[in-house]
């Protein structure tokens, strides 16, 4: 996904469905200088992940 697509979906105050290599996320931030978003794993808050936005897929 781009990066303005993880900041719209930061901001949304509907859940949209989020994932990383199959894993349904919630997205944390999003870092515009670095290009980089922080999410966790949905049903694992603890397990936290900095990654680039392009490895996110919305899934619609």
């Amino acid at each position: 996904m781009e990066l303005f697509r993880a900041q719209e979906i930061l901001a949304d105050e509907r859940k949209i469905n989020v994932e990383l290599n199959g894993v349904a996320v919630w997205i944390d931030s999003v870092d515009t200088d670095s290009q980089q978003v922080k999410v966790h794993a949905e049903d694992n808050p603890a397990d936290t992940r900095t990654v680039e936005a392009q490895e996110l897929q919305e899934v619609k």
